[in-house]
């Protein structure tokens, strides 16, 4: 899109007081610089795997936002920045935010005991279901382009920008787009940052039944683990809150201060012995640089974004088959269910494959 390629010109340009910030509409164009060591991926979900992995492929370190499109792109990425040598950075804010880092660490530190249950509340979609109205395609938009990857499909305001959320061709609702948040620290919390459940129940949910999208809108999906918590997510908020046998600590809202069963839990002291989650509170961003620089991890690796993303994904399958499912987390698939591993993957428009 021109017009917003323009406008993040200018803002760059302004900022810096210059006026050698370089613009492509085509990435592939950055990719191809020998001179450009990283590269941010702020698109829709859709494109994130295939820029990754063509920017890691030509010795580029990647920082992504967040998700995957499915399983098996998460599995790919992660064998190919291994492969080689690449850093990259999951991109969401939440380990830098003293909120999330604290309930992590509090309850990874059994300062609310044996940890039984995390309940998450995400918000609900817009209310109109989209216009699917064809519409003519704007001058400054490569639409063809903005498609990619995704099936060949006739130009409407509501497909792109904000609203490609809403639809499975390029992303999975609100389970991908909030729920990785809040599932990064359920996970973190859980201890299970690389590993996932194994037994997922999204029977029930709602869709749209009109217009233009396509993805859940109400659900309740109770998400099992091997060491027996249960993740239980349900739309009506931004709230994370984690249950043990002697006590709970919960944000009610999106980085709402901590509350607790007992107000002593928020100020305990985690000693020198116990554990300490590692985080960067200036931020995703400054951690990544400052790994491109260490070569080390950065603190939302690509096989922990892989494994929230893999939430989501399960999340948004189960509800699609309308029925329980049985995940193996090591070998990534569903047990004994055709049907349901299908979904791991999707079709790409030609020329572009992972």
């Amino acid at each position: 899109d021109l017009l917003r390629l323009e406008r993040a010109h200018m803002l760059l340009n302004n900022n810096y007081g210059t006026q050698d910030c370089t613009a492509y509409q085509d990435f592939r164009h950055i990719i191809e610089r020998t001179d450009i060591d990283a590269v941010m991926i702020s698109t829709p979900d859709h494109w994130h795997t295939i820029m990754a992995l063509m920017a890691a492929r030509a010795g580029k370190d990647v920082c992504c936002e967040k998700p995957t499109l499915t399983i098996r792109e998460g599995q790919i990425l992660c064998d190919t920045i291994r492969r080689y040598g690449r850093v990259f950075q999951t991109s969401t804010e939440d380990r830098s935010v003293y909120i999330y880092h604290r309930m992590a660490e509090l309850v990874r530190n059994s300062r609310i005991g044996q940890l039984r249950t995390i309940r998450v509340k995400l918000p609900a979609q817009p209310e109109f279901p989209g216009d699917p109205t064809p519409m003519p395609v704007p001058r400054e938009l490569d639409f063809d382009m903005w498609l990619g990857p995704a099936p060949e499909a006739p130009y409407t305001k509501d497909r792109v920008h904000f609203n490609f959320r809403w639809l499975y061709e390029y992303a999975g609702g609100i389970l991908t787009d909030w729920g990785t948040h809040l599932f990064d620290t359920a996970q973190w919390a859980n201890d299970t940052e690389l590993t996932g459940p194994v037994e997922i129940d999204g029977s029930g949910a709602n869709f749209w039944e009109e217009g233009l999208f396509n993805t859940i809108r109400q659900f309740h999906i109770d998400f099992r683990y091997a060491n027996g918590v249960h993740l239980i997510v349900e739309d009506g908020g931004t709230s994370i809150r984690c249950e043990g046998t002697d006590g709970w600590i919960e944000s009610p809202s999106w980085r709402a201060p901590l509350q607790a069963s007992d107000p002593a839990i928020l100020d305990s002291v985690i000693g020198p012995e116990e554990t300490h989650l590692f985080t960067c509170p200036a931020g995703e961003h400054r951690n990544f640089l400052d790994c491109v620089k260490s070569r080390q991890d950065p603190y939302f690796s690509v096989e922990k974004g892989h494994r929230v993303s893999s939430i989501c994904h399960l999340g948004n399958i189960s509800a699609l088959l309308d029925r329980k499912l049985q995940w193996d987390p090591e070998q990534e698939q569903f047990i004994n269910d055709a049907e349901a591993n299908r979904y791991l993957t999707r079709s790409r428009r030609a020329p572009w494959r992972l």
